[in-house]
């Protein structure tokens, strides 16, 4: 999960993927996602900004998998592959990429 503030991201926390075959999609652990919502409903954790997963055989980008099981919600969405990573909104048409910047600290 992408955690943080707005529009900016704080922290990338791993959950486990509970998909039946996590070699091609992912599942984001359900409890882990109530949990990380309740703290941020409850003042005490960050929001939940979006998710992150990876693409070991192809490009940082929404694969058609992802495109099927996206929501349209406009959560972020962080795609690694290898040594690269791009960030994507999951708006109501689609996938859009995200310009970004990093920050140290």
């Amino acid at each position: 999960m992408l955690l943080g503030e707005g529009a900016r991201i704080t922290e990338a926390r791993e959950t486990r993927n509970v998909h039946p075959t996590p070699q091609t999609h992912f599942e984001i652990d359900p409890q882990a996602l109530i949990d990380a919502h309740r703290a941020a409903r409850g003042g005490t954790g960050p929001q939940v900004l979006g998710y992150f997963h990876s693409h070991p055989a192809g490009p940082p980008a929404p694969s058609a998998t992802d495109r099927a099981s996206a929501s349209g919600d406009g959560r972020v969405w962080a795609i690694i592959a290898g040594h690269d990573v791009r960030f994507w909104m999951d708006g109501e048409q689609g996938f859009v990429a995200l310009p970004f910047t990093l920050i140290d600290g």
